[in-house]
């Protein structure tokens, strides 16, 4: 297998962008971006840091990123696994990009652009839930904002090919493999349900 070395052998490969692909290209909210973000639940999280890169999902009960001005999203971290893995890398680099999905649609909308986190209370307080705030929350500077080509999605058919999860390995499964038996997958199975829903906030 011969790696391609240049950025020139590269595009030389696919030829030229179409004009669509580079006037979508927005350097702050604009109105059809902000409602399109603002009705997403659902985004991935992708950093880098001094241990590597991360991609991370990130979901709530209401829209994933409040706007702040048409420059800036906030998005709080809510309990996860507590590994810190994009916080970390947040911290140390801060360059992020994000992809919102909403179901039943095609279009994914990217940003690109930077993030410190701030854990100031009067910030996390506007994210309450169930009486409880996040640790932290993203403040996120947009670089760059666009619609991503459709085609990905329509390939595999997201939406409308039907629940595919039969047979799946589940984490349980993944765990007693990672410990050698040492974890009992069944169990941790059959309890994550009742742990979740005490631990979503």
């Amino acid at each position: 297998m011969t790696p391609i070395q240049s950025i020139e052998d590269l595009e030389a490969l696919y030829g030229t962008p179409g004009e669509a692909s580079l006037v979508k290209v927005a350097h702050h909210l604009t109105p059809t971006y902000r409602a399109w973000i603002a009705q997403s639940r659902f985004c991935v999280v992708s950093t880098v840091g001094v241990e590597g890169t991360d991609g991370s999902p990130r979901g709530d009960n209401g829209p994933v990123v409040q706007e702040l001005d048409e420059k800036t999203l906030l998005m709080p971290d809510w309990r996860g696994n507590q590994r810190l893995d994009t916080l970390r890398n947040i911290v140390s680099d801060g360059r992020v990009s994000l992809m919102f999905f909403v179901p039943g649609s095609n279009t994914v909308i990217r940003v690109n652009g930077t993030a410190v986190l701030t854990a100031d209370s009067e910030v996390c307080s506007q994210f309450e839930q169930a009486g409880k705030h996040p640790v932290t929350v993203m403040v996120i500077t947009i670089s760059e904002v666009y619609s991503q080509c459709a085609r990905a999605l329509l390939r595999a058919k997201t939406w409308t090919s039907g629940d595919q999860s039969d047979g799946l390995p589940t984490v349980g499964d993944m765990l007693k493999e990672m410990t050698s038996g040492a974890i009992d997958g069944a169990a941790y199975d059959s309890e994550w349900a009742g742990r979740a829903a005490k631990t979503m906030w």
